[in-house]
């Protein structure tokens, strides 16, 4: 939907295609850095924006048997917004949709799934979508697959992806916000257990961490245990958890996967985000890397895209210069998690007691440089873009 906005505004036809009939998903990623707000800022509409329901996270903390410690302030940032937006998903392709349809050239299909690729003498040129009407072809000088982690488009043009590999799981589920409830996002340690708790204001978006292909497992212990092993960790939340959460179809799994492709493109083909490269979901950084592959995308795309002139065939030297210019800041973001899964996450789900507060995070907590430093790698990030598209 940014890349769609981005193009369209430089003047560029662009068809964006939703297989779903609306954009209410609970559980995807709700939360907007200040990377992707600088978007907005340099776009013009982050007064806008920030007018829509949303909640600001100034800080990330977690709380261990002996104490909470505050791991990221992003209030020292010197960003245009020091926050983190808690933003519903479904608000923020809402306001995407309505900036982007101000220009003559974007379309939007609902409804309409890609379920391949057409290809012509060797390259890309078109999708084929299943939409309640029929199918489709849509031939197109690029198609950019958007698809997610389990991309349809990436599998149907043959690209590889390299496994890095993950010892979680996270279930998520809804919890809803009691008078005495703490205020702000963060999480908990326990014995074998994590949860973060992100604050939606009315309600919070809860993330139990499991071991990698332990949810059978879990639900073979009942829920009542599930129940008590959530409360042992946020005791405030035990009056309501029977009720809230009285079902397993109210606990959704994420089966957490951190991969990228070799090669993020073909001719006339190219994958961006989840479909490019899954993030673990520490961090909540892989919405906000799609998007800065979005800009960097537009950036490099959207003069050559718009040149009438210029064979599609031309446009392939700028498809590998997109993944030149994003590979290294999805190296790097990558690395830090993977490490964080294998050293710090890993042997947590392996305690048989809950922890103190390790060291390093004594340190982190005593010295509010190291929490500025952390809340720019989360919020800021490597090579973070700047909206360089031409206007149309």
């Amino acid at each position: 939907m940014m890349l769609g906005l981005l193009l369209a505004r430089a003047g560029v036809g662009v068809t964006v295609l939703e297989k779903h009939s609306d954009f209410f998903r609970d559980f995807r990623g709700d939360t907007v850095h200040p990377s992707t707000l600088q978007v907005m800022d340099d776009l013009g509409l982050l007064e806008d924006f920030l007018a829509r329901p949303h909640d600001k996270a100034r800080e990330i903390k977690v709380r261990f048997r002996d104490g909470e410690a505050v791991l990221a302030d992003f209030s020292r940032l010197r960003t245009r917004c020091g926050f983190i937006a808690m933003v519903p998903q479904w608000e923020f392709l809402d306001f995407l949709r309505v900036q982007a349809q101000r220009y003559p050239g974007f379309r939007l299909l609902m409804n309409a799934q890609a379920t391949g690729v057409i290809e012509q003498g060797g390259r890309v040129s078109g999708v084929r979508v299943s939409t309640p009407e029929g199918e489709l072809e849509l031939p197109a000088d690029l198609v950019v697959a958007a698809d997610g982690r389990h991309s349809t488009l990436r599998d149907a043009a043959g690209l590889r992806v390299r496994n890095l590999g993950a010892p979680m799981d996270a279930l998520w589920m809804r919890i809803s916000r009691g008078p005495g409830d703490p205020v702000g996002s963060g999480g908990a340690v326990g014995a074998g257990r994590l949860l973060a708790t992100i604050d939606r204001g009315s309600y919070w978006q809860c993330a139990y961490i499991i071991p990698k292909g332990g949810f059978d497992a879990l639900r073979g212990r009942g829920l009542a245990a599930f129940h008590a092993d959530v409360a042992s960790l946020a005791p405030h939340f035990a009056p309501r958890l029977a009720q809230e959460v009285a079902d397993w179809e109210q606990v959704k799994l994420l089966v957490v996967t951190v991969d990228r492709l070799e090669q993020w493109w073909r001719p006339g083909l190219l994958c961006i985000g989840d479909a490019a490269h899954a993030m673990s979901p520490i961090g909540g950084l892989g919405i906000n890397l799609a998007v800065q592959d979005a800009v960097a995308a537009a950036n490099l795309l959207a003069a050559p895209l718009a040149d009438a002139k210029l064979p599609a065939d031309a446009i392939t030297p700028w498809l590998a210069r997109v993944q030149a210019r994003r590979l290294w800041p999805t190296r790097v973001t990558q690395a830090g998690q993977v490490a964080a899964q294998n050293r710090i996450i890993d042997p947590l789900l392996d305690a048989t007691e809950a922890p103190a507060m390790p060291l390093p995070v004594r340190v982190i907590n005593a010295v509010p440089a190291l929490q500025s430093m952390l809340a720019y790698a989360i919020g800021v990030g490597a090579r973070p873009e700047r909206v360089r598209s031409p206007v149309g």
